[in-house]
């Protein structure tokens, strides 16, 4: 078995060879170098290629950070370790941002260590066996659909999770879902999905990234659906960056053929991202007046945006004219027509939220169901026939 080459950078001595005792115990681990400063180590890892790299941050002549991004430009296939004693949220952003592919707080044990570096390097191993298999790609025309409010509650993640899956029994098609609503992400519950990986665990990844790397990341519905769970911890959220959106979309763009993105009722800079570059928005509202005049104010600032009205589909949730609001006030008011009518069906619903479930493949006989089966039927046409005139106002009830 080939051993692990690793190279320690620290401008304290007694630290590295504090490392040097803790890495004697792992036979598969190799020191093959050590550097005091961020320069000898981009110097030495040029001349020798390690596997892994252990990276202290604050060093005198150039700092961790920027040793990390020259190494990850110049030499990819090295992996690096950021160490510090500075374990706050920014650091660590910093250190994901630069290329690091795991960040270890000092102290640290023995087995900490050992267990970090084996496992970054299998993760890079796999990705490089990956990466040389030639492959030929066929030619995906993808199409971007983000499910947006401003409001929450209304029913993006049902409706997102929902349509997805339709799609993909309908098209035949290769779908992902990426859950962008970073901080209370519930795509990966409605679905029932076991979860090992999400963005926040990709991004670290980000400079490395294509459809192979991509693919160790998302989590396969029994339905075909391929998902990109939100993070775990609502604190992970601050990591990713409007720029990572767009990498990820981009490297889905390659391989899938509708990318189906659950947001939050904001218009953070990873939200605006994915707004940016959708084909399509489905603007979900509901009748009730708090809701009606976020969405009014959403609409607003996609205006300001210059988004063109007809990348804008107003889907009305829980639709029903019995508490007080005609549907034709609802439009003069939005100043855009209802594309689609979901009716009310919290029965349905809940239940199949709680077990996670998609009504769509467990109640395809109900009123909901079979509105969304409209919307995949107009969105999967639209997409194969852009040329053929379209009804927008779908009145769903009496399918």
């Amino acid at each position: 078995m080939d051993k692990i080459k690793v190279v320690i950078v620290d401008d304290t001595e007694e630290t590295r060879n504090n490392v040097k005792t803790l890495l004697s115990f792992e036979k598969r681990i190799e020191i093959i170098g050590e550097a005091e400063n961020g320069e000898e180590a981009i110097f030495i890892v040029k001349e020798s290629k390690p596997d892994i790299v252990l990276m202290d941050i604050n060093m005198p002549v150039m700092d961790g950070i920027k040793a990390t991004e020259e190494i990850n430009i110049n030499v990819p296939e090295t992996a690096v370790i950021i160490m510090s004693v500075q374990g706050e949220n920014e650091y660590i952003k910093k250190a994901m941002a630069a290329g690091a592919k795991n960040f270890l707080n000092k102290p640290f044990s023995s087995d900490d260590l050992i267990t970090s570096i084996l496992k970054t390097y299998d993760i890079e191993s796999q990705r490089r066996q990956k990466s040389n298999i030639t492959k030929v790609k066929e030619e995906v025309k993808s199409k971007i659909i983000t499910v947006f409010s401003t409001k929450g509650g209304v029913g993006k993640t049902t409706l997102a999770s929902n349509l997805s899956v339709s799609i993909t029994r309908a098209a035949k098609k290769r779908v992902a879902l990426v859950d962008l609503d970073l901080q209370f992400g519930d795509v990966a519950i409605m679905l029932n999905a076991s979860i090992k990986n999400t963005i926040s665990d990709l991004i670290k990844e980000i400079n490395q990234l294509d459809s192979d790397v991509m693919e160790d990341y998302m989590v396969t519905h029994f339905s075909g659906v391929r998902l990109l769970p939100a993070p775990i911890k609502p604190e992970y959220a601050e990591y990713i960056t409007g720029a990572h959106v767009e990498k990820i979309l981009n490297t889905l763009k390659e391989h899938y053929h509708y990318i189906i993105v659950d947001t939050s009722a904001s218009f953070h800079e990873t939200v605006l991202q994915a707004l940016d570059m959708s084909d399509k928005i489905l603007m979900l509202s509901t009748l009730d007046l708090p809701t009606i005049k976020n969405v009014k104010s959403g609409l607003d600032v996609m205006e300001t945006l210059h988004y063109p009205k007809e990348k804008i589909n107003i889907i009305l949730n829980k639709a029903s004219e019995q508490f007080g609001i005609k549907y034709k006030d609802f439009e003069n008011t939005l100043k855009h027509q209802i594309w689609a009518f979901i009716p009310e069906d919290s029965q349905t619903v809940i239940t199949s939220a709680n077990k996670g479930f998609p009504f769509v493949m467990t109640r395809t006989e109900t009123k909901v169901a079979k509105a969304v089966l409209s919307i995949t039927n107009d969105l999967v046409s639209e997409k194969e026939a852009p040329e053929k005139e379209k009804s927008t106002v779908k009145k769903l009830f009496g399918i």
